[in-house]
C-alpha cells in the first residue's frame, strides 16, 4: 500500500480495518531461523540467569533475589513466545509450536492448550458487550453498574481497583486460578492440559525443594514468577482498558473494527519493547495474530497510519488505571467519579 498523495495533491482514504486485513497478510510467515534466534535469546539467558540465582543464595540472599527480578523480564519473553505458538505464528509447524508452547507453558504456570483457547475465544469477541466473560478484564456499563445492588457495586470496585487487578490479582491467576481449566470444565482435553502442566510444576517444585530447600522457592521462583505476571497483566490491561478503546452490542459488533480500533499501541522504550516482544503493538496483532511478534515492528515502519493509531505512552497508561466504566452515549471509558455526573 501507497502511502503517498495521488497525482492531484490529496492522500488516499485510510484503508478500514477490514481492508488493513490485506495490506498485513505479507507480514505473516514466520522465518523458522529467526524463531529459533529468539527462542535461543529469550531461553537461554533465562537458564543462566536462574543458575546464577542459584549460585548466589552462597553468597548473598539480596543477590540472589536482584538476579531472580531481571529473569522476570525474560519470563515474561517466553511468556510471549508461548503466546505466538498459540497463535501459530512462531514456526509453521503446529505441532513443533504446540509441544513447545507446552513446554513453556511450564515455565508460565500456564496450561496450554486451556490458554489457547480462552486466548482465542478473546480474540473472537473483544469489544463484544454480549460476550464478556472468558478472556478479559470485566468491564461494565454505566447502566449496567447503577442497575447494581449497593454490595454488588462495592464488589465491583474492588475487583476493578488497581491493588487487586495489579497486586493480588496476578498472583492469584498464576498460581491459582490457572491450576484448573475455569470456563472449559466439561472438556478432558482441557483437564488433561491442566493436570499435565500442574504435575510438571510440581516435579520442579519438589526438585529444588530436594536439592536446595525453600530458598529457591522463594527467593528465584515466587519472585521471577511474581513480578513477570503483574507485568503481563498490566501489559494486557493497557492493551484494552483505554479511554478511546472501542465496545459495542451484538448488532452492531465488527471483529475488524474492535481488533483494530479496541486495542492500543502502547510505545515502550526499545529495551522494555523487546523484553515484551513487541506486544505493545497490540493493534495490529489483534487485526492480525498471525504475524509474528518480532515482525510487528515492521508494519509500524511501513505504515505510518498504523504507527500513530492508538498510541498511548508510558506516562499516559497510568491514568487508564482509573477508568472502570464503558458509557455507550458517549462511547468513552470512564471513571466511576465521571460516571456519577451523568
Amino acid at each position: 500500500m501507497s502511502e503517498q498523495s495521488n497525482i492531484s495533491g490529496h492522500m488516499p482514504a485510510p484503508p478500514s480495518a477490514k481492508e488493513w486485513v490485506s495490506v498485513l497478510a505479507k507480514y505473516r510467515e514466520p522465518n523458522a531461523m529467526r524463531s529459533s534466534f529468539e527462542l535461543a535469546v529469550t531461553l537461554g539467558p533465562f537458564v543462566a540467569l536462574w543458575a546464577a540465582a542459584w549460585l548466589a543464595l552462597d553468597v548473598s540472599y539480596w543477590l540472589t533475589l536482584a538476579i531472580s527480578i531481571v529473569n522476570a523480564a525474560f519470563l515474561l519473553r517466553l511468556f510471549i513466545i508461548q503466546h505466538d505458538c498459540g497463535h501459530g505464528s512462531f514456526y509453521n509447524n503446529r505441532t513443533l509450536s504446540d509441544w513447545l508452547g507446552r513446554i513453556l507453558g511450564v515455565l508460565t504456570l500456564t496450561p496450554y492448550d486451556v490458554w489457547r483457547r480462552t486466548h482465542s475465544i478473546h480474540h473472537s469477541s473483544h469489544g463484544n458487550l454480549e460476550r464478556r466473560g472468558i478472556g478479559d478484564v470485566h468491564t461494565m456499563t454505566v447502566a449496567e453498574y447503577k442497575a447494581l445492588s449497593r454490595w454488588s457495586k462495592l464488589m465491583y470496585r474492588v475487583y476493578r481497583h488497581p491493588v487487586i487487578l495489579f497486586g493480588l490479582g496476578p498472583g492469584y491467576l498464576f498460581l491459582v486460578q490457572n491450576r484448573i481449566p475455569l470456563g472449559l470444565m466439561s472438556s478432558v482435553r482441557y483437564w488433561a492440559s491442566a493436570m499435565g502442566t500442574n504435575a510438571a510444576i510440581l516435579a520442579g517444585l519438589l526438585i529444588m525443594l530436594y536439592f536446595g530447600g525453600l530458598m529457591p522457592i522463594l527467593l528465584i521462583f515466587l519472585p521471577s514468577t511474581l513480578l513477570a505476571a503483574t507485568a503481563g497483566v498490566w501489559l494486557f490491561y493497557v492493551q484494552h482498558q483505554f479511554e478511546t478503546t472501542c465496545w459495542e452490542g451484538e448488532e452492531d459488533w465488527q471483529l475488524h473494527d474492535a481488533a483494530l480500533h479496541g486495542s492500543s499501541h502502547y510505545v515502550l522504550p526499545p529495551v522494555l519493547q523487546w523484553l515484551s516482544g513487541n506486544i505493545g503493538i497490540h493493534h495490529v496483532h489483534h487485526l492480525y495474530s498471525r504475524i509474528p511478534f518480532y515482525r510487528l515492528p515492521e508494519v509500524v515502519r511501513d505504515h505510518a497510519k498504523l504507527a500513530e493509531l492508538n498510541r498511548m505512552t508510558i506516562r499516559e497508561s497510568f491514568a487508564n488505571a482509573r477508568l472502570h466504566l464503558w458509557d455507550e452515549g458517549s462511547r468513552r471509558l470512564l471513571s466511576f467519579r465521571q460516571a456519577r455526573s451523568l
